[in-house]
């Protein structure tokens, strides 16, 4: 058994296929998919998402400096590949897919009404990479959707929420959860 070399390339997979929502004037509302994007910080609550500078997003989050991250479902799947191969300069996301936007809570711009989790964030600063520029943010507030909150533990339902991750090229439904953090040296009783 042995390992093929190949030349440096973007192949940390699976990660969240997520739709971020930007721009504070209302008739300039976007959103687009982005996977890259994850938690660097606990405490602070701060995330990042990486954005190819040429994305019509790119310049209205540059001017608002918030955006919100809309974790996605099954449900949104063809929204989710819809929003990464049109741009917003030439379609009306919202009209095109029919997700709803809702006014934000600690955010002048929107959150996707369908996500089952929207993680409003404050941009703190700004990495030029190359390609795309990493935006580090704040997380101000977290929108979960009450259909997915278990009524015994008030905890959010991942599996219920049918979340999705995009694998080099594809989409996968996330599958049946295998274990709980420390499972692996919990002591049997």
């Amino acid at each position: 058994m042995g390992k093929q070399e190949w030349k440096p390339g973007t192949m940390i997979y699976p990660v969240p296929a997520v739709l971020v929502s930007c721009g504070s004037e209302p008739d300039k509302t976007n959103f687009f998919t982005v996977a890259w994007t994850g938690t660097i910080c606990s405490d602070p609550a701060m995330c990042s998402i990486s954005v190819r500078k040429s994305r019509y997003s790119y310049d209205l989050i540059k001017a608002g400096m918030e955006f919100t991250i809309n974790l996605t479902t099954e449900d949104m799947a063809r929204a989710v590949d819809w929003a990464g191969v049109r741009s917003g300069r030439d379609y009306d996301k919202w009209k095109e897919t029919g997700l709803t936007a809702s006014k934000g809570v600690k955010v002048s711009c929107p959150y996707i009404k369908e996500a089952p989790l929207s993680i409003e964030c404050r941009v703190k600063d700004i990495i030029n990479l190359g390609s795309h520029d990493l935006f580090i943010a704040e997380v101000l507030d977290v929108l979960a959707d009450d259909r997915f909150i278990d009524d015994t533990t008030g905890a959010f339902d991942m599996s219920q929420a049918r979340l999705i991750a995009y694998s080099h090229g594809a989409y996968y439904k996330l599958g049946d959860q295998i274990g709980r953090f420390g499972w692996s040296v919990k002591k049997k009783v």
